[in-house]
């Protein structure tokens, strides 16, 4: 698989957040964005998952068999800030409607529930509410939402957000363990994610808007 971004821009309200933006990505690597709060990080991330619009530029994403009209939102798993799980239902009712309106793209199948669960170190417990767990335990259930079905592009923003040192080094795992099987992660962060082998692109944001610094 091969993803192509180009020459992207994109806006928030009124304001010019990045232009300019272009990088290339194959199966199996890995791009941090880095940058000041307000360079744009999250918003690129957002304009890759679906959820805004860029103002210029194209996203095109070839597959082993040349074809090129697969949006990339299609293929993608993206964790944001927020959890995107119902507090009042348990983890496994979560999982099981993730698993169930994503399902599976081409070239692969998740794990079950009691299996992902078991990747995030937290198996036994997924029959409590999600709202009764602590921050650190609803990440890991987040990103158990990852593993419970198949997406090849993986896009992250700041995604070990309210963990301890021993869940980054897990999940670093399982980012890994991703890429081995040819994924492409996507992945901004303030901390180090111990990605090995990861590309970086350094977002300027607002402070670039003058002296034409970008990506």
């Amino acid at each position: 698989m091969h993803l192509q971004a180009s020459d992207l821009a994109a806006f928030r309200g009124e304001e010019l957040i990045f232009e300019g933006v272009s990088f290339s990505l194959t199966s199996g690597e890995a791009l941090v964005l880095t940058g000041k709060n307000g360079s744009g990080k999250s918003t690129l991330l957002r304009v890759l998952a679906g959820l805004l619009r860029q103002e210029t530029g194209t996203i095109t994403v070839t597959n082993a068999n040349g074809a090129t009209d697969i949006r990339l939102p299609e293929i993608s798993h993206y964790l944001g800030h927020r959890n995107a799980m119902k507090s009042e239902l348990t983890v496994d009712e979560n999982l099981a409607f993730w698993r169930r309106y994503l399902g599976n793209a081409d070239g692969g199948t998740g794990m079950s529930i009691e299996d992902a669960a078991d990747a995030v170190g937290l198996s036994g417990i997924t029959h409590l509410p999600f709202g009764y767990l602590s921050a650190g335990q609803q990440r890991r259930f987040a990103f158990a939402k990852l593993l419970v079905s198949h997406r090849p592009v993986w896009i992250l923003d700041e995604p070990t957000a309210a963990l301890d040192a021993s869940a980054d080094q897990l999940f670093a795992g399982l980012i890994e363990a991703h890429r081995g099987a040819g994924g492409i992660v996507i992945a901004a962060t303030h901390q180090p994610l111990g990605l090995s082998d990861a590309r970086e692109l350094r977002m300027a944001g607002f402070s670039g808007v003058s002296a034409g610094v970008w990506g």
